[in-house]
């Protein structure tokens, strides 16, 4: 999910420290005066979507914390290098992680992994969720659901669906759509979502599903057309795009969530620390304003709510995974 960049990329970079007295004024003082940093992991590459979501809100979170935010790009098997890291590190509130809907779906999708994705983590907040939408080439004569479906089911597996790479959420949001409804299509996977739209620009695929930030300047220039947005109600950034459920197809509901979690066996008190501090940032004005340019809807939940979110997208995405029979070494 590649959006505007809202600061350089390098692997490890320093924010959020330099506010005056009186912006840190605006937040709690959760643990202003200490000089440890906090360092936020984050398990993909710099410019994705997660990448531009935390840096978006590094000053905010810096001024929240009270403390140096240090933003370090750990990417590799699909989200797993950088959260091994996470569940490494020490419980002490220091280091922090963002993670999105691949850390539930990969224990179902890898034979092996190195650490529990439910019970190896303390949840700290699901912060929001990015729309995701289902977008095909202009050329395709399909302007919505019923006309899409129409054409696959009478050309099975004449066309190709897109993803931006096996077992991801765009994969399998892809697969959630044919089975719910009744249709096929060839799966083409692609190393990352910007080779996956330059090819469904181009025609080479036809159908995908993307995070509707990543297109939504090709939606506006007509180089590819928009067919429904896949979560529940329609994007306040793309209130003209209907979802897929009232089209027609009503249990067809996926989001591309993003979630801050911490190292396991967190005390008490340093989950309620960093959740203030998390909740404060996202829900200030500045950053709630950068979330809607992003098309991100911002709604952290509960440590308890994000565990139970947790537990339930894993069963939720190992179903697919087991239908679409997706396995990876």
């Amino acid at each position: 999910m590649t959006t505007t960049n809202f600061f350089p990329m390098n692997r490890r970079t320093l924010l959020g420290f330099g506010a005056s007295t009186a912006a840190l004024a605006a937040f709690p003082a959760f643990a202003q005066g200490s000089d440890k940093p906090i360092r936020f992991i984050l398990p993909i590459s710099a410019g994705s979507g997660v990448d531009n979501i935390v840096r978006a809100a590094s000053v905010a979170l810096g001024k929240a914390f009270g403390q140096p935010v240090v933003i370090e790009n750990m990417p590799g098997a699909g989200g797993i290098t950088g959260t091994a890291a996470i569940v490494k590190a020490a419980p002490d509130g220091l280091t922090l992680g963002m993670v999105s809907n691949n850390h539930v779906i990969n224990p179902s999708v890898f034979k092996k992994m190195p650490f529990d994705a439910i019970t190896d983590i303390t949840p700290i907040s699901v912060v929001g969720a990015t729309p995701l939408v289902l977008m095909v080439n202009p050329k395709l004569p399909a302007k919505n659901v019923k006309e899409l479906v129409a054409l696959l089911r009478a050309k099975p597996e004449g066309y190709n669906y897109a993803s931006s790479g096996n077992g991801t959420i765009i994969h399998l949001a892809g697969e959630m759509f044919m089975d719910e409804a009744g249709v096929k299509a060839r799966h083409i996977p692609y190393k990352g979502t910007g080779p996956m739209v330059t090819d469904m620009m181009a025609g080479q695929v036809e159908i995908g599903v993307v995070a509707l930030p990543a297109v939504q300047q090709h939606i506006k220039s007509g180089a590819l057309r928009a067919i429904g947005v896949c979560g529940p109600v329609r994007s306040p950034a793309a209130p003209d795009i209907p979802t897929i459920a009232e089209q027609g197809l009503p249990n067809y509901v996926v989001e591309g969530w993003f979630a801050v979690i911490g190292p396991p066996k967190m005390q008490a008190a340093d989950i309620k620390r960093v959740h203030a501090a998390v909740v404060a940032a996202y829900t200030s004005a500045e950053v709630r304003e950068a979330m809607d340019k992003q098309g991100n809807v911002i709604k952290p939940t509960s440590p308890e709510e994000a565990a139970s979110y947790f537990r339930s997208e894993a069963a939720r995405y190992a179903a697919l995974v087991k239908k679409a029979n997706v396995v990876l070494e």
